[in-house]
């Protein structure tokens, strides 16, 4: 096996404490060196001093939580660092200790046999954060609509059976009213904004309840959680604009993004956050979908397939990437929507929202990499694909309904 000459250093990383192991090759059995650090800042300024006196370039750590970024931050710019997977380098079992991991990692690293996880860059990642904030907030808001429309229904408040939002405008007019004491179906009712007028008279039966003090203190809690979550999310989408101003780069990635049917502002953010600008780290777009953890599985033995269940990948990717396809598969004459009615009718529903959603982060790799924007085919490319299966196939159940069946070109 090919040994690298530089020294190497592996690091086993944990909340209090960083072991590290530096090797040193020479003729025969390598030199090890070993030293335990804090985490703190002064710690790691100390870690990086002892890293230069061997002259050490490349340092490997494994992805423990969190606790492996503030080293990261600290390493970033004074040698090269490569975050592996924990679950590619368990070590051998009965040797575990903390010495034997770090010593184990710079073996790894030293004979090549480290897989470098992706690492954007600082603004990339500071991009990151606020997504991924703004998608725990937004479920968090799911959450509490969801304890809100619990509580009416404890109450015999009907509202959500007849209003398709019961948090709109009209809603939460509503429920104000029900928390300022208003027991009238009739005057909840005619709170009702827009079309959903048209719906008084089953309004007016979906108010009638038995709301007690107890539900009117639930609700006016709810409500205050529901408008402290929505006032964070804006602040947000306020902090991402902002960012699209500020660099250019992000707000033409954006606007990329948002040519995809199905791919809104949110969605974008989310997209450039985990995959990135620069998609050229992932080879070809089936290793971003690899990633991502959109492709099938392999599962065979003895030559019989046994599963094709999808593999863990990025859950934050994963996630945005199947919301954005079921509404794509809502929209009208479009490729996504064409593939998923297409899918669904043989595989089910679940099975094509991922292939949709395959598709959609396969379109978003293209249009990175080739800084364009997205042309849609139309509903009618499958038809055009296999034009003459199908008119075979629509011959085959005309003649089979007892008709006569005579093709003719049309003549325009």
């Amino acid at each position: 096996m090919d040994v690298r000459g530089r020294p190497r250093c592996g690091l086993d990383v944990h909340k209090s404490s960083i072991t590290a192991c530096v090797l040193l090759a020479q003729a025969g059995k390598p030199q090890k060196h070993i030293r335990r650090f804090g985490s703190t800042t002064r710690e790691l300024l100390e870690l990086v001093a002892w890293l230069r006196e061997f002259g050490v370039e490349h340092v490997a750590m494994e992805s423990t939580g969190v606790y492996w970024k503030p080293v990261w931050n600290v390493l970033e710019g004074h040698c090269q660092i490569a975050l592996a997977n924990a679950q590619h380098i368990k070590a051998v079992p009965g040797r575990k200790t903390d010495t034997k991991d770090c010593q184990w990692i710079a073996e790894l690293l030293q004979h090549g046999l480290l897989r470098a996880s992706y690492i954007p860059s600082v603004m990339i990642r500071d991009l990151r954060d606020l997504t991924r904030a703004r998608t725990s907030l937004s479920q968090e808001h799911s959450r509490i609509a969801s304890r809100i429309q619990k509580v009416l229904e404890d109450a015999n408040i009907k509202l959500a059976s007849v209003a398709s939002n019961a948090l709109g405008k009209s809603g939460r007019a509503m429920l104000e009213a029900i928390i300022g004491g208003e027991e009238s179906p009739e005057r909840l009712a005619d709170l009702a904004l827009g079309h959903l007028r048209v719906k008084i008279p089953q309004l007016q039966t979906a108010l009638e309840g038995r709301v007690r003090d107890h539900h009117r203190f639930l609700l006016r809690s709810l409500l205050r959680q529901l408008q402290f979550l929505e006032a964070e999310i804006e602040l947000l989408d306020g902090r991402l604009d902002q960012i699209g101003r500020e660099h250019l780069d992000l707000a033409e990635a954006l606007d990329r993004w948002t040519t995809v049917p199905g791919v809104d502002r949110v969605a974008a953010w989310s997209f450039i956050a985990e995959m990135g600008i620069d998609v050229t780290q992932f080879p070809t777009a089936a290793h971003l979908a690899s990633w991502a953890g959109m492709c099938p599985g392999n599962n065979e033995s003895a030559g019989k397939r046994i599963s094709s269940k999808t593999r863990k990948g990025s859950p934050w990717l994963r996630r945005m990437a199947c919301q954005s396809a079921w509404a794509a598969a809502r929209t009208k004459n479009t490729y996504l929507s064409a593939q998923f009615k297409r899918l669904a009718a043989r595989r089910g529903r679940k099975c094509a929202i991922i292939a949709v959603a395959h598709s959609i982060l396969v379109i978003g790799y293209h249009l990175q990499r080739q800084r364009c924007t997205y042309a849609d085919l139309g509903s009618g490319y499958f038809d055009r694909l296999h034009a003459d299966g199908l008119k075979r196939y629509l011959v085959k159940r005309l003649e089979s309904l007892g008709h006569a069946v005579i093709l003719q070109p049309h003549t325009a």
